[in-house]
């Protein structure tokens, strides 16, 4: 009776090690989802440090005039007197 008592907590405890909640399965796929994080934080910190650029050279105590033109052209369709606007041609 202890024999068959000892083999089956034994058996529980190896599948549990093996498909329990802290067990190989679970930690090849928190592995996964570890490195799919990693590369999600990446991509967020690139994206800020972008943002966190165009952020500093808008600074309107020293915003960057070549900047500061294209989006005055882009977003107003502002243009000097002696500049050649060219439509953009659509593909078609």
């Amino acid at each position: 009776m202890t024999q068959t008592l000892a083999l089956v907590v034994l058996l529980v405890l190896g599948s549990l090690a093996i498909a329990g909640p802290s067990g190989m399965l679970a930690w090849t796929e928190n592995a996964r989802m570890l490195e799919q994080d990693q590369r999600e934080i990446a991509k967020l910190t690139a994206q800020r440090d972008r943002l966190h650029n165009r952020v500093e050279l808008l600074d309107p105590h020293h915003a960057d005039p070549d900047l500061v033109g294209e989006l005055l052209r882009r977003d107003l369709n502002v243009a000097h007197p002696d500049e050649v606007v060219l439509p953009r041609q659509t593909g078609g």
